[in-house]
């Protein structure tokens, strides 16, 4: 089906879908604690000023995303104080 088809639960889907990856990913490289919401606060951080992007580069950002950039966001966050549910 073709994004702009797409219904916004069946976009919220395919975007979970994508971060839980992710998380799993990092899980099987060491960072056991990482959960897709965790990604998803990670990529959409950057989009705070300009707002969601297109479906496509979404995508490529969470599937894209480097554990050292993870890892950064995580720490800013903590210094920020930031509470991580």
């Amino acid at each position: 089906m073709s994004p702009e088809y797409m219904s916004e639960s069946e976009m919220d889907a395919a975007i979970e879908a994508f971060c839980r990856s992710k998380a799993e990913e990092f899980r099987l490289i060491g960072y056991e604690h990482v959960t897709s919401k965790d990604i998803w606060n990670c990529i959409s951080s950057k989009y705070e000023k300009e707002g969601i992007p297109p479906l496509y580069k979404l995508t490529n950002d969470i599937l894209s995303l480097k554990v050292t950039t993870f890892m950064n966001f995580m720490t800013i966050s903590a210094y920020k104080g930031s509470s991580f549910d």
